[in-house]
């Protein structure tokens, strides 16, 4: 029998060895501790984006030409990131914990063929980690995404069979076994490839989970042959009808003896829910409610070949959808996307775009009209595109956001010129002209960073540059050059205002008692102010407030940027560094505000 190695003897060993740092030290003796459940087991491979994180923050900055602006007041806001995912979707984590309503990603398939790029290197089949990096990469980024969904929030994943089967077993990981919802198989086009002795692949996968247990997809509209069934119509519209009864084995008289009672035919005739075979069986609804529906018009009578009654009820069209099939066979083809982006941008670098039809199943199965959308794997823009087309006609007010690196320039020559071209309109290069959706916001950032060390300089950097932040935090942009009498300088404070809701950030705590007695003077009606404040520690200056403390909300920064951050970024490396001492200047200038009053 091969002896057992005592762990605790080990853990003793390496408390004392020399030559570890502590980083080094916790992580084996986390890895002796841990006790692997029934799953996935791989080799952690760290990227380079996940060093940088150790070091610095990242947030977000507008590139304010880029933003395609409506007219439309209520328009919805749309948002395109550039940069590293991991770092975008670290950023979301403070804008957006828990309000993604539904989420699509296309991930690299790691197929070999240069498709997907780990730490600035193609990963090919000869890679010995090649599934190990592939894994890494996923769970890192499918972490995050789940602290972003909303209680009603769903995860929909494009896969093929290169990695189909690890990334059910992740996603059983991190979100649940019983979180999953389904796997869908999607043909891909008309034809099979045949290129290689095996089967021929006709269909990539979409591997979809919830937030939370129980979670019930909607249904899909109808096709035309779906209503060819409503053949008959009433006042009420079209309408096709389905027996009243069931038909005898298990569901008999016995099992529900309250659903077996007559139902008075138009003759007078006492009709009985008996069962082909002879025997007895029941209504399909008890006698309260076929009363409602005989008030409601809803039964119909009919004779059967024998003169005998049948009770149906009538099953109208109008608003009826039907479950989804996990084989999804009816939707375009990736022929079809690529000439539809051909069509957009006649010279498009980008070869794998995905159709609208999916995203825009995916949508009508989860999302109402006012969800939010996050694609961070967004490639050709497909997903913000069909958001559009689907406000568009169904009215709805959904917004979405996009994450993609500029590798290869995409995402300014692909992503954000098609989804410019469909908000403003375009022609195809067989001159058709193209109506653009006008009725939508599209604002462009690009990912930065700030230092983690928390020394006064970088603090109130961090506050200045999460500025956009919180605009997105907020879905607030409307920025306003007056605060009640003042004057603001973007320096010192900044308001944002519309229709709904207001926020002030002040970036210099010296000026909190002057804006309390200005806020004293104004009335805001129902709308409170959130104001956001800089603060050294966790003190959001209630004090300061508190006779005000009816029309604000306050909200500390940067704690507030550091509680969300510290729940997703990697550990720190053990570093020796000597604490930055600064004189911060707490004179307040005589020219704080520029107006009336100050």
């Amino acid at each position: 029998m091969k002896n057992l190695i005592d762990k605790s003897e080990l853990i003793s060993k390496l408390q004392t060895l020399e030559g570890l740092t502590n980083d080094e030290r916790s992580s084996l003796i986390g890895l002796l501790r841990e006790h692997k459940k029934y799953g996935l087991v791989w080799e952690d491979k760290p990227e380079d984006v996940e060093e940088r994180l150790r070091e610095e923050l990242p947030v977000l900055r507008e590139v304010k030409d880029k933003a395609i602006l409506s007219n439309e007041p209520d328009a919805p806001n749309h948002i395109l990131i550039e940069g590293d995912n991991l770092e975008a979707l670290t950023a979301l984590s403070y804008t957006h914990e828990g309000k993604i309503d539904v989420i699509y990603i296309d991930p690299p398939y790691n197929t070999g063929n240069k498709d997907f790029v780990y730490n600035d290197s193609f990963v090919d089949t000869e890679d010995s980690y090649r599934h190990s990096k592939w894994l890494s990469f996923m769970n890192k980024r499918l972490k995050i995404a789940k602290k972003l969904l909303s209680d009603k929030g769903v995860i929909f994943i494009s896969i093929d069979d290169n990695e189909q089967a690890n990334l059910k077993l992740l996603c059983d990981e991190v979100f649940g076994e019983d979180k999953f919802l389904g796997l869908i198989s999607r043909a891909t086009g008309t034809t099979t490839g045949q290129d290689t002795g095996s089967l021929g692949k006709a269909c990539d996968y979409i591997v979809a989970y919830s937030r939370n247990p129980n979670y019930q997809l909607g249904g899909i509209p109808l096709t035309e042959k779906d209503l060819s069934r409503y053949d008959m119509e009433d006042e009420k519209g079209a309408f096709s009808i389905l027996q009243l009864r069931r038909t005898g084995g298990e569901d008999r008289r016995e099992d529900r003896p309250t659903m077996f009672f007559p139902i008075t035919a138009p003759d007078g005739t006492d009709v009985y829910p008996y069962g082909p075979t002879g025997y007895e069986s029941r209504w399909r609804v008890g006698p309260e409610k076929v009363k409602k529906m005989r008030k409601d018009n809803m039964l119909f009578f009919k004779k059967d070949k024998d003169g005998a009654w049948k009770v149906y009820y009538k099953f109208y069209a109008e608003g009826k959808t039907k479950r989804p099939s996990n084989l999804w066979v009816d939707l375009d083809g990736n022929k079809k996307a690529q000439i539809e982006l051909k069509s957009i941008i006649p010279d498009a670098k980008f070869e794998t775009p995905k159709p609208i039809q999916i995203i825009k199943r995916i949508q009508e199965l989860t999302a109402d009209d006012y969800s939010t959308i996050l694609d961070f794997f967004a490639g050709s823009g497909t997903t913000l595109h069909a958001t559009m087309q689907l406000n568009a006609e169904d009215g709805g007010h959904r917004q979405c956001i996009l994450v993609t690196n500029n590798e290869n320039n995409i995402c300014e020559e692909v992503t954000y010129e098609r989804n410019k071209r469909v908000i403003n309109g375009y022609t195809t290069p067989k001159g058709v002209e193209v109506a653009g959706l006008k009725g939508n916001t599209l604002r462009y950032y690009k990912t930065d960073y700030i230092s983690r060390d928390r020394t006064q300089k970088n603090m109130r950097d961090l506050v200045a540059a999460a500025t956009d932040l919180l605009c997105i935090k907020e879905d607030l942009y409307e920025e306003q050059k007056t605060f009640g009498r003042f004057k603001l300088k973007p320096q010192l404070a900044r308001y944002f205002k519309d229709a709904k809701k207001h926020m002030l950030i002040i970036y210099r705590e010296e000026l909190i008692d002057e804006i309390a007695a200005e806020i004293k003077t104004l009335d805001f009606g129902t709308m409170r102010l959130k104001i956001y404040v800089f603060s050294p520690g966790r003190y959001a200056f209630t004090d300061n407030f508190r006779e005000v403390e009816d029309k604000v909300e306050l909200v500390a920064l940067p704690a507030a940027i550091y509680d969300a951050y510290q729940k997703v970024l990697p550990k720190r490396r053990e570093k020796l560094f000597e604490e930055e001492k600064e004189q911060i200047e707490t004179k307040i200038p005589a020219d704080l505000f520029e107006g009336q009053g100050v």
